[in-house]
């Protein structure tokens, strides 16, 4: 049995993530699902948190009757020991999939089997582009699959995109973090 993990921030979960998840399960049994800057959301660039971004991947995920495994990835600022964190965070898994050049290179100097995939139509399916219309009440659900529009929906994601991409009158940028 093999068993793969595919690591993103899955801000929201969209069409390019899922269609990579579908070439990946051509190639492995199980997949484990890391979920980046688990510790991040309610900013313009994490507006999701780490449950949230769960529940996306587990709904969306079980059209494929595959074996998976979300797991939160919290952010570790150090490249040096970032493989090992993963791995105490995850179930043991074969090979690792992404495109990341940084990821790549972590996994390969830790001795692990990385496969890439050429990403699915890059430029529209894209997480900031998919927020950015969400901000401006745009099209989005186009870009998601309908469980992660029912998922956005529920948690009212689209009004927290709008509400934290907001400017305050009196200052030319809100900041991202309420200040203490």
């Amino acid at each position: 049995m093999t068993r793969g993990f595919y690591i993103g921030r899955f801000q929201p979960y969209h069409e390019g993530h899922h269609a990579m998840v579908d070439r990946i399960r051509e190639e492995i049994d199980e997949l484990v699902v890391g979920i980046g800057s688990a510790d991040q959301s309610h900013t313009v660039r994490n507006p999701f948190t780490a449950g949230e971004r769960i529940m996306m991947i587990t709904k969306a995920l079980a059209e494929f009757e595959m074996t998976t495994y979300a797991v939160p990835i919290e952010d570790l600022n150090r490249n040096s020991v970032w493989v090992s964190h993963v791995q105490s965070m995850s179930p043991r898994f074969d090979v690792a999939f992404s495109n990341n050049p940084l990821v790549v290179r972590l996994f390969e100097e830790a001795g692990i089997e990385v496969r890439q995939s050429p990403m699915y139509h890059r430029e529209e399916f894209e997480g900031t582009e998919v927020r950015e219309r969400m901000a401006a009440d745009g099209d989005w659900e186009s870009l998601v699959p309908e469980a992660v529009v029912e998922v956005i929906d529920e948690i009212e994601g689209v009004q927290r995109i709008q509400r934290i991409t907001s400017t305050d009158a009196n200052d030319e940028g809100a900041p991202e973090t309420p200040s203490r």
